[in-house]
């Protein structure tokens, strides 16, 4: 195999020198940073792949095919994907350090928490638990495809999450209201809703805004543990602390199973 010849030869060259930027960032500034600076490398590391399939012709068949040249083109893409997203480069992580002065932070991994549930010390293999959507309920929630990919990309929240949260509380409802007075489709609270900057919890972008933001910040309270979340967002966080995980109530856990399950189902 011939030497490949890139302009980048060392990881670090293009940021040795510390950049001279603000370091009074806010977290929504940082989360941008952060998207930006994984972007990037992936950006490179598709470069980088598309040398080095260069040197390999017609990994896929003949290189004259549509086909050929279609997976070629998904091989590269899936390829750049994983390896920023598991840092194997370490451009990302030196931009952000460069720019806030802070490690690049992970990303939630909600895979491992969608696979296994733990209650009262028992571990359930979740891999079938998976929850179709009614034809109508689904419907209902695509109309809110692209609030949600927004509020996905804001707050950095798996949309799947997002919309399984959609699919358990209100089965898409913009209007649904339950007996404790819960509003909209992610079924906000007046007082979470107003502590979220919500005014109208019947508006779906308002209302996808407060759900999306209030999931963020639990995911970041409780390091991310998808089962701790989801019983805080039913039972509240008070629930959570007093009995230091999820909460020994029968709604909650079927809450978060039929979240899970909803979330298995559209993960595929």
């Amino acid at each position: 195999m011939e030497d490949i010849k890139l302009k980048i030869s060392q990881n670090n060259k293009h940021i040795d020198k510390p950049l001279q930027v603000g370091r009074n960032y806010t977290d929504t500034d940082k989360r941008k940073l952060a998207k930006a600076s994984r972007d990037f490398e992936s950006m490179l590391s598709n470069f980088m792949l598309k040398s080095m399939t260069k040197t390999v012709p017609d990994m896929f068949g003949d290189s004259n095919s549509y086909g050929s040249n279609f997976l070629d083109g998904i091989f590269e893409m899936k390829m750049a994907d994983y390896m920023s997203k598991h840092k194997s480069i370490g451009i990302a992580q030196n931009i952000y350090k460069k720019l806030t002065g802070e490690d690049l932070p992970s990303k939630i991994n909600l895979e491992k928490y969608a696979s296994q549930r733990k209650f009262n010390g028992v571990v359930k293999n979740t891999e079938s638990d998976k929850i179709a959507p009614s034809t109508n309920t689904k419907k209902r929630v695509d109309r809110f495809e692209k609030i949600i990919d927004n509020m996905a990309s804001e707050f950095n929240v798996n949309k799947n999450l997002i919309k399984s949260v959609i699919y358990t509380e209100s089965a898409g409802n913009d209007k649904a209201v339950s007996k404790a007075k819960a509003k909209g489709l992610m079924q906000l609270m007046d007082a979470t809703a107003k502590d979220l900057g919500v005014n109208n919890s019947f508006d779906p972008t308002e209302n996808i805004y407060g759900g999306t933001k209030y999931l963020s910040q639990l995911l970041k309270k409780y390091d991310g543990d998808i089962e701790k979340t989801l019983a805080a967002y039913n039972a509240g966080p008070g629930n959570v602390e007093k009995y230091e995980g999820v909460p020994p109530f029968e709604e909650t856990k079927n809450y978060i199973t039929r979240v899970l399950g909803y979330y298995n189902f559209l993960e595929g």
